[in-house]
């Protein structure tokens, strides 16, 4: 399969028109590239709180993104169909019954009428800003989703900074785990990068990185934007020997691209110089000795 991975660029609107030719453009390009499935990064949905004049409020921005997130959703659930394309959409707030506060969610859709909903992925492990100034909180567990494409794991952000968290899904058969982030520092973007590649060479997996780029003065919540979109594998029979598969340039907007084989994923887990996707269960066996 062909993956594209965004650095996108977040913007305001003034109308919706306008807001769906954008994402249009987006996914019409990667669709012509060839690829098979598209990834948009974190909070990419706050762009809609612009439509409502929100975006320079925290609390009222939450609100006006999560009301438009549904008609954001079916826009691309509509472009994933027309394209026959899979889309990981831009993740955002969702405020649901039972919970007093939104949840930070992103929509894997495909190409299929009849089901094009896949499943969708809750941020699990709050940032700083998330918990302590916007009150954005954990959503439902972590799931591997099954696709025509692949076992499809989702960490979102800050979520792949964390082992257990990727090994999860690794337990459930994930072979390509999804890392869509919003960070607005360098050493935010990288920590997030270096979580990724290290969940790519602890699972011998694919992981994919698309950032928000680029700075969006209009909100106090995204204003800041930095990182580059990148594809990764791990450093081993079949993938490059720094494990990175394609890496765009920092803070530059567009799609990066690589062809996945999911073979050379079995391959390198059956036959690779290492093992640590099979080992991952005696090193936690070691480290909780006590002898």
């Amino acid at each position: 399969m062909r993956i594209a991975t965004a650095a996108y660029p977040l913007d305001q609107f003034a109308t919706w028109e306008d807001y769906a030719a954008k994402q249009i453009h987006w996914v019409r390009e990667a669709a012509g590239a060839g690829a098979d499935l598209l990834v948009f990064p974190e909070y990419g949905r706050m762009e809609l709180a612009t439509l409502q004049n929100a975006a320079g409020d925290l609390e009222a921005s939450l609100h006006a993104a999560a009301d438009l997130a549904e008609k954001a959703d079916h826009l691309m659930a509509d472009l994933a169909q027309g394209y026959g394309v899979h889309i990981l959409c831009p993740s955002g707030p969702v405020f649901e019954e039972g919970r007093d506060r939104p949840v930070n969610r992103a929509w894997l859709l495909g190409p299929d009428a009849d089901k094009p909903f896949i499943d969708y992925t809750d941020k699990q492990v709050m940032t700083r800003f998330e918990r302590e100034t916007w009150n954005v909180v954990p959503g439902d567990p972590l799931e591997v989703i099954d696709t025509p494409l692949g076992k499809i794991g989702v960490l979102i952000c800050y979520d792949a900074e964390f082992p257990l968290l990727g090994r999860r899904l690794i337990e459930q058969g994930a072979e390509i785990l999804l890392c869509p982030s919003c960070t607005d520092s360098e050493a935010g973007y990288n920590r997030v990068r270096i979580g990724a590649q290290a969940r790519a060479l602890e699972g011998q997996c694919v992981t994919v990185q698309s950032p928000t780029v680029c700075d969006a003065r209009w909100s106090p919540a995204v204003d800041e934007n930095v990182g580059a979109a990148g594809i990764y594998g791990p450093p081993d029979l079949g993938f490059p020997d720094d494990g990175i598969l394609a890496l765009g340039e920092l803070n530059e907007p567009g799609w990066v691209l690589a062809d996945i084989d999911l073979d050379a994923i079995h391959k390198v887990r059956a036959e690779g110089h290492v093992f640590n996707h099979a080992h991952w269960p005696e090193s936690h066996d070691r480290a909780s000795r006590t002898d």
